[in-house]
């Protein structure tokens, strides 16, 4: 067969193209199969086209310039001229739509779109990022110490801003709703925030330290709105969407409504395309592109929690969320404005887990506790101050056992949690 798009040798220009990655997997030779995918994503179709003339072909055509039969490795350069600036619906219509679908496909895995700065800049990214976050809460050396509220729904309003106070007032930074906490019968959301922020202002005030809580505001974009303008009229300053349920089309709405709120994306649902190495797109992709339409903190992973992740897979999400984007390869000299993503671990949590998520993630990050602090033997009083305790072992450099020797609340949690 021979194609239009098969270009051995070619070197993109990165500035003029976007760069996809797949690994392909076909009963068709990579290269047949290959041609196929490029054509579907583009200008192309399944038969010859008397519409389709040279002189476009020339102009739009895809190219396929890396073929690795062995790893099954496609990497194709597409003109900036198919997609659409600033609509991230229609690059992912093009590169992840229609070419999962096909016959000859029998497993397709898009691994990484690179993107011209012209692309880029046709985003705003994160409004906050991590220097945004760690000025707000004045908290700038350690890891952000987050609790999510749990049972994960089942509390009345009221006793969801009781809790979000016990817990602030013994150590927490970030206090969030899980993610399918919306508008309950038994929690509304506008009681919610009334109740929560009435105690998020006494806390500070007794605390003399900067709080946050998160709401959960995921819904159609209207819905979505009402509910992060009713946050920031009661003095909020964090909103959650599921990001995958909610689509990242709504993240970017919302970010461009500039509201003055930080945007913390939740990942529920992304195993459903992520999960299986050999098909979908992975985590790392998501996570960029939930940066390019403007997430200011991300559930990225745990390595040592409950949800799937290795080390090597999750460091290189987080790393990706702070890099330059044009670093990364030479012919990319520009300097992108995209401000960089404060990562979330989340998932499985306890102190006891503190000092290796630490050692392994860094502590540009919020660790998330939700059983392993409102599971605490003693209650979630005692959970909190476990939970800050274990991180302060880590920034003092003192081992977690050597530490609860003198702070009986960590002391439970470890023997609690072998």
């Amino acid at each position: 067969m021979k194609s239009p798009y098969i270009r051995p040798g070619y070197k993109p220009n990165y500035q003029k193209e976007v760069i996809a990655t797949y690994r392909l997997e076909s009963p068709l030779p990579l290269a047949e199969a290959a041609t196929h995918i490029a054509a579907e994503s583009s200008i192309g179709t399944w038969t010859k086209l008397k519409t389709l003339k040279d002189k476009t072909l020339a102009r739009l055509g895809p190219k396929i310039f890396y073929l690795d039969n062995k790893k099954k490795l496609v990497k194709i350069a597409y003109p900036l001229p198919l997609f659409e600036l600033g609509n991230i619906t229609q690059i992912l219509s093009a590169l992840a739509g229609n070419v999962f679908s096909m016959k000859v496909v029998t497993n397709l895995r898009l691994i990484d779109i690179q993107l011209p700065k012209k692309y880029l800049d046709s985003f705003s990214g994160p409004a906050f990022g991590i220097e945004g976050v760690r000025k707000y809460l004045k908290i700038y050396n350690r890891p952000i110490i987050g609790s999510i509220i749990k049972p994960k729904v089942g509390l009345s309003a009221k006793e969801q801003a009781e809790l979000a106070y016990d817990i602030w007032k013994n150590g927490v930074d970030l206090v969030k709703d899980d993610e399918n906490l919306t508008d309950m019968e038994f929690n509304k959301f506008e009681d919610r925030v009334r109740e929560v922020m009435k105690f998020k202002k006494q806390v500070e005030k007794e605390t003399g330290e900067k709080k946050v809580y998160v709401f959960n505001v995921t819904g159609p974009a209207d819905m979505m709105l009402r509910r992060a303008k009713l946050v920031k009229k009661h003095g909020g300053k964090v909103v959650m969407i599921d990001l995958v349920v909610a689509g990242l089309d709504n993240i970017q709405f919302l970010r461009q409504q500039n509201l003055g709120l930080i945007l913390h994306g939740h990942r529920a649902g992304h195993s459903m395309f992520t999960k299986n190495p050999r098909h979908g797109l992975n985590m790392f992709l998501l996570a960029k592109l939930a940066r390019l339409v403007g997430i200011d903190q991300l559930h990225t992973g745990t390595v040592v929690g409950k949800m799937e992740g290795t080390a090597k897979e999750v460091t290189a999400i987080n790393q990706e969320m702070e890099e330059d984007w044009f670093g990364v390869n030479k012919e990319m000299s520009d300097w992108s404005e995209i401000k960089p993503v404060l990562p979330i671990a989340s998932g499985g949590l306890h102190p006891g887990l503190v000092e290796k998520l630490v050692k392994i993630l860094g502590t540009d990050l919020v660790i998330n506790f939700g059983g392993g602090l409102h599971g605490h033997p003693d209650g979630s009083i005692a959970g909190a101050r476990a939970c800050r305790q274990a991180v302060d072992a880590v920034m003092k450099k003192i081992a977690a056992r050597k530490y609860a020797e003198t702070h009986p609340e960590l002391k439970r949690a470890l023997e609690y949690w072998k």
